[in-house]
């Protein structure tokens, strides 16, 4: 059974959440009125969610893929975008490029965004910056109990758009020059702040109870969400939109942000999660405002 819930955001800006079909949701929405789309699909890999099959035929699963993102491109405004996180797995490494081809069909695939989940450095690399001559690990991986396979610690953000030629704001989710001397050897460069290219060091927080701290399988940390929408420019968006809206982390980003938002996720138990984080990050926020 389809529901609704909307919320307000000290401002006034709406949050509508969906437990629905995002296939029969996005039918409803109207032509170019969403400027950033951000969202995660099933990447059929047996992940066990609470109801949906991940599990489908290659075929049935990329027309599946292929028929919501025609709607997202009904959706779309002209110089909106579609930041894609797909991953893949050792066995199944062509998925993710299978996703993307197949949204690219309706979309230009303009960047290609690397969210790195799990890194290791070696310390010869940063000139005694970092103490010590072992490798230092960041970020957490999931082992993998195969002598074929390296660990998988990485996962794609495609961004598309309508035309290629989105502009960005790229400095929003800028780093400093590690070289000041950049700063003025460049004409272009008019602050210290360089663009932080296609690869995001984003680590997923240290959980101690999965079903009391991420009860959904496959979601994507809050600082994800907000770069994306940073880099798209947040005073672009008229409104964002997750069809996949999980246990909500993109609705929560959101709140915080004071952005318009509308989502659609078809599991209820998840729904009901992603209610509840809505209404506790918005009654943090009015807490922050008031204080």
């Amino acid at each position: 059974m389809s529901q609704s819930r909307t919320f307000h955001t000290a401002s006034s800006k709406k949050l509508i959440l969906n437990c629905n079909d995002c296939i029969i949701g996005m039918q409803q929405i109207p032509r170019q009125s969403v400027d950033l789309v951000i969202t995660s699909p099933p990447y059929n890999l047996g992940v066990k969610y609470s109801t949906y099959n991940d599990n489908k035929s290659r075929d049935e699963y990329l027309n599946w893929i292929q028929k919501w993102a025609a709607l997202v491109f009904e959706c779309l405004s002209p110089n909106g975008s579609l930041f894609l996180n797909v991953g893949s797995a050792p066995k199944d490494p062509f998925i993710a490029m299978d996703v993307a081809q197949k949204t690219a069909t309706h979309l230009v695939l303009q960047n290609t965004i690397h969210w790195i989940k799990s890194i290791s450095v070696d310390p010869h690399h940063f000139k005694n910056k970092i103490p010590g001559n072992e490798a230092i690990s960041f970020g957490h991986f999931k082992p993998i109990n195969s002598n074929r396979y390296i660990n998988d610690c990485h996962e794609y953000i495609f961004h598309f758009s309508r035309s290629g030629n989105v502009s960005l704001e790229r400095k929003n989710v800028g780093v400093p020059y590690t070289h000041k001397s950049n700063i003025t050897r460049w004409k272009s460069v008019d602050s210290d702040r360089r663009c932080r290219g296609n690869t995001w060091f984003i680590p997923y927080k240290t959980i101690v109870s999965r079903s009391k701290q991420r009860p959904h399988p496959a979601t994507f940390p809050e600082e994800l969400v907000e770069r994306c929408i940073r880099l798209h420019g947040i005073n672009r968006i008229r409104k964002v939109m997750d069809p996949f809206m999980g246990i909500g982390t993109t609705a929560v980003v959101c709140a915080a942000l004071d952005i318009d938002f509308i989502g659609f996720e078809i599991d209820s138990a998840y729904f009901a999660d992603c209610l509840q984080r809505v209404e506790k990050r918005l009654q943090t926020e009015s807490r922050n405002i008031f204080t």
